[in-house]
């Protein structure tokens, strides 16, 4: 695919800026955030004493720690890494290996035949080949891929793993996997034609101690409704940003089951996908406990079905908040080696934290502000807006010309924005609370 010549390449703009370590643009990027904590504690001094009046000092402080001081150390510190992000250019083109992917699919007959179609039309060279695993589907989902393995150019094939679990399935997978490199896929995700030739391209051009590159998965179905519009931002702009700012530190934690690849080798070594809610999280976490790194491809983009209902999409995250859980008991952040990994491992443990304050605080204080009762939510808790937005304004704009390069457009979207950037958090944390609360006392886990 032709780079459109209005838009300098990747490897263009890394050659023209000046080089930065990664170690030095990790100590820039804490000495920002740092600064700006400061900042925050000097001017929010007001806020700490009025709220003290009813709940403390101690509390107070917990509470404004919770709402402004470290999602604000955070955010500078997102926007400081997002600046000095250069992705390292690609050293191998046109790779020809052999590769496998892994489709685990549920009851997916009405949309697996799309997902092996796109696969059909991709753009590398080597040869792939697809294994679907039918986990006790009872729609015929193994007789719709009999019928697409008939149509040739991939080879695709059928498994059956009757036990529910999407580990059961991927692992039943891999044991018939005979190349060196696994793509896992999820049944009703499309890949772009060039997702395969870019996530292929970037784990071979990386060094030999990368094993997994999480690909840039985005909302396919993002005009169905309501909450499918503010999902495309956060895929398009929250996770992705995240994303980013882990694969400049070479610790992508979360290669995600949707779209990804991996050494096959590496992966047998670490027994496959564990027994766990957050299969892919687990993984990751075990990867570079291990030593390894993850790395993250914007270019390597595919389109996945998000839930449409607000029911669905909190079952979603609140199995996401489980996952992290699951990860922080089997994989401590401590034992990481690597400082980089050990750190951004280690923000997972405030998650519940700042969850709990913003459930319990910030949204109880936002009806009191609505009747001119200010001891929570006030004038200092906007400090975090301005950083938000601009770390929004500065992904958009990257975003912007990875589509540009992939020859696709980015949709307007004005109602989900403003959706995402207002309503998308007082969903979120709730909804996560309870995953938390589930993990701890071990409450039934459910694939989908």
């Amino acid at each position: 695919m032709q780079t459109n010549p209005e838009f300098p390449s990747f490897e263009q703009i890394t050659k023209k800026q000046l080089y930065i370590p990664v170690v030095w643009k990790f100590w820039i990027g804490q000495t920002a955030a740092i600064l700006w904590v400061v900042f925050s504690i000097w001017l929010s001094l007001p806020w700490v004493n009025d709220l003290s009046q009813y709940v403390g000092k101690t509390i107070s402080i917990l509470i404004v720690m919770g709402l402004a001081y470290i999602p604000g150390y955070l955010n500078a510190f997102l926007v400081v890494g997002l600046l000095l992000d250069r992705q390292p250019p690609v050293k191998y083109m046109n790779c020809k290996e052999t590769i496998s992917i892994l489709i685990a699919a549920r009851n997916e007959a009405i949309r697996i035949s799309d997902t092996l179609q796109n696969i059909r039309k991709q753009d590398y060279q080597g040869q792939i080949q697809v294994i679907v695993i039918d986990n006790g589907s009872i729609d015929g989902t193994s007789t719709v891929v009999d019928e697409e393995a008939k149509k040739g150019k991939i080879s695709v094939v059928c498994l059956n793993e009757p036990r529910a679990g999407k580990h059961f399935a991927l692992n039943t997978g891999l044991e018939h996997v005979k190349s060196d490199l696994v793509i896992t896929l999820d049944a009703d995700t499309l890949l772009h034609p060039s997702a395969v030739r870019y996530i292929v391209e970037r784990i071979q051009s990386s060094p030999m101690d990368v094993c997994a590159v999480a690909g840039s998965v985005l909302v396919k179905n993002s005009r169905e409704t309501f909450w499918t519009r503010i999902q495309e931002w956060d895929y398009f702009l929250g996770i992705a940003s995240v994303k980013r700012l882990q694969g400049l530190y070479q610790g992508t934690l979360v290669a995600q089951g949707a779209f990804s690849i991996y050494k096959t080798s590496v992966v047998r070594e670490m027994k496959g996908w564990p027994d766990a809610i957050g299969e892919d999280i687990v993984l990751t976490w075990k990867f570079l406990r291990n030593n390894w790194r993850v790395y993250f491809e914007p270019l390597a983009i595919a389109f996945t079905d998000v839930p449409t209902k607000l029911t669905h999409l909190a079952r979603q995250r609140n199995r996401w908040a489980r996952g992290m859980v699951e990860g922080l008991k089997q994989v401590k952040p401590w034992e990481q080696p690597r400082i980089f990994t050990k750190y951004l491992t280690s923000i997972n443990l405030i998650m519940p934290y700042l969850d709990i304050v913003y459930t319990f605080f910030w949204l109880p204080g936002l009806i009191l502000a609505f009747f001119g009762f200010y001891p929570i939510v006030g004038p200092t808790t906007l400090l975090v807006l301005p950083l938000t937005i601009c770390s929004n304004l500065l992904l958009y704009n990257y975003q912007s010309h990875v589509f540009k390069r992939l020859h696709l457009r980015v949709r307007k979207n004005r109602v989900g924005f403003i959706s995402f950037v207002i309503v998308n958090q007082m969903i979120m944390s709730p909804v996560s609370v309870w995953g938390y609360f589930q993990e701890i006392f071990r409450l039934k886990r459910v694939w989908k």
